[in-house]
């Protein structure tokens, strides 16, 4: 049965940093892209970050750029964002996607993703 699982989400202070762990069971990352989203309440759920199977391609939303950093470990089955100089406006619950495609180029629609997790609680707050 293939399921992605989110962890890592906490309630961390402006400027902190956080790291999300996605683990996929159930099938190889070799052959599928991943991507993060999240929902903020009152909000429809937007891609934050998405990386291709080969782990060669990434893409982010413009509000993470140069402050999120999406990762994958095809040996371990896990996927990472790495979240730094958080803001409030970051508070969310994040979810992980996988989708079965070997494309070279990623793309953070939701539409492209079949396997979705229950998503982790991130807050961003003094």
């Amino acid at each position: 049965q293939l399921q992605v699982v989110e962890s890592g989400g906490d309630l961390v202070q402006p400027g902190g940093s956080l790291r999300l762990s996605c683990a996929a069971s159930g099938f190889s990352l070799d052959y599928y892209a991943f991507a993060w989203f999240r929902q903020a309440p009152g909000k429809e759920r937007e891609g934050v970050s998405c990386i291709t199977s080969s782990g060669d391609g990434k893409n982010y939303a413009d509000s993470v750029k140069g402050r999120f950093t999406i990762s994958k470990d095809n040996a371990k089955n896990m996927v990472y964002l790495q979240m730094n100089s958080l803001k409030p406006d970051d508070t969310a619950v994040y979810y992980c996607a996988a989708a079965r495609t070997g494309g070279s180029v990623c793309y953070r629609t939701l539409d492209d993703y079949d396997y979705w997790g229950q998503g982790t609680q991130v807050t961003v707050s003094s």
